[in-house]
C-alpha cells in the first residue's frame, strides 16, 4: 500500500490514481484465468474487449480513497470494487450500440459493436452486469467481508446501476434531446446517469469500511458533489477536448442535441459550478482530516482532467 498523501499536490494524486489503476487493471486481467472464460469464446473475447481498454477507473479508486478516509487499507478489498469497473464498462459498451449514442470510437479504439457486431455487444453488457453480482456474493470473501455487508453493498450497487440511477438518467438523457430542458431537469439528469454511480462508489467504500454514522454523511456529501462535477467536467471536455485526446469523438452533444451544462449556462458559467461543488465536496470533507486527503485529490482532478 502506498501512503497517505500528506498534501494534496499533483504528483502524489497521481500517484495514488496510478497505484489504484495498476491494482484494479491485474484484478480484472486475473477475472479471465476462471476456467469458464475460455468456454464462450467470443462472448469472453468480447467482455474482456472492453474491460481492458484502459480507463482511468475513478470508480473503484474513490471507493478505495473512502476507506482509505475510515482508516483502512483498501487493498485487500480490490476483488469487491471490480463489480463497479464491470457495471461501468457494460453501461459504455451499452451506450455506444446504434440504438443509443451510435459512437464507433471508444478509449481511442473501435468500439464493441464496431468490432463484434450489435448482438455480441449486447450479451457482453449483460454478462459484466449480471458476473459483478456473482463476485459480490462469492462466499470466498466471508472472511473479508460480511454477509450483511456485502448485501448492503448489493443494494447500493444495484440501486446506483439501476431504474432510481444510471439506467433511469439514460432514459431521461435520451428523452430530452432536442428540447432544452432546466437547470434543475438537467442536474435530477445528471444525478442519476453519471452521479448515481459514482456516488455509490463513495458510499461502497463507505460500507466495506464500516463507516460511523457521522463518516457516512460526510463521504455521503462528498459523493453527491463530486459525481455532479464529474458531469460538468465531461460536458466541458466534449465542447474543448479533441478526439485524440478524448479518445471518442468530440463535439458529440452538440451533434445530438443534448442538454449540457455549457449549452445552459455557458462555458463560464459551467466551470463556476465546476468549482463550486468541487468546494462542496472538500467541505463535505474537512472533518475527516489527513485520512480524506485521497479524496479531496481526486475531486481536484476530477475537474481539472483533460480526457
Amino acid at each position: 500500500m502506498v501512503e497517505l498523501v500528506k498534501n494534496n499536490s499533483g504528483k502524489e494524486i497521481e500517484a495514488f490514481l496510478d497505484y489504484g489503476k495498476a491494482l484494479v487493471d491485474s484484478a480484472l486481467s486475473s477475472l479471465f484465468l476462471e476456467p469458464w472464460a475460455g468456454r464462450f469464446g467470443r462472448l469472453s473475447e468480447s467482455m474482456r474487449y472492453s474491460l481492458l481498454a484502459g480507463g482511468k477507473r475513478i470508480r473503484p479508486i474513490l471507493s478505495m480513497a473512502a476507506l482509505s478516509s475510515v482508516g483502512h487499507d483498501p487493498e485487500p478489498y480490490i476483488p469487491l470494487l471490480l463489480p463497479l469497473e464491470l457495471i461501468h464498462t457494460y453501461s459504455l459498451i451499452h451506450d455506444d450500440l446504434p440504438a443509443m449514442d451510435n459512437d464507433d470510437l471508444r478509449r481511442g479504439k473501435p468500439t464493441n459493436h464496431v468490432v463484434f457486431g450489435d448482438a455480441t455487444a449486447i450479451l457482453a453488457g449483460d454478462a459484466l452486469l449480471t458476473y459483478a453480482f456473482t463476485i459480490l456474493s462469492d462466499p470466498r470473501y466471508d472472511e473479508l467481508s460480511s454477509e450483511k455487508v456485502r448485501l448492503a453493498v448489493v443494494r447500493e450497487l444495484s440501486h446506483g446501476s439501476g431504474l432510481a440511477g444510471m439506467v433511469g438518467g439514460q432514459m431521461l438523457d435520451m428523452e430530452s434531446e432536442g428540447r432544452r430542458i432546466s437547470l434543475e431537469d438537467l442536474e435530477f439528469l445528471h444525478r442519476h446517469k453519471t452521479g448515481a454511480l459514482i456516488l455509490s462508489s463513495v458510499r461502497i467504500g463507505a460500507l466495506l469500511g464500516e463507516a460511523g454514522a457521522s463518516e457516512f454523511n460526510s463521504l455521503d456529501q462528498y459523493g453527491e458533489s463530486v459525481g455532479v462535477a464529474f458531469q460538468i467536467a465531461d460536458d466541458l471536455l466534449d465542447v474543448e477536448g479533441d478526439a485524440a485526446t478524448l479518445g471518442k469523438a468530440a463535439q458529440k452533444d452538440n451533434n445530438h442535441l443534448k442538454n449540457t451544462y455549457p449549452a445552459l449556462l455557458g462555458i463560464d458559467g459551467a466551470k463556476k459550478m465546476a468549482k463550486e461543488k468541487l468546494e462542496a465536496a472538500l467541505d463535505a470533507v474537512s472533518g475527516l482530516g489527513e485520512k480524506a486527503d485521497h479524496l479531496r485529490g481526486i475531486a481536484r482532478y476530477i475537474i481539472e482532467r483533460r480526457n
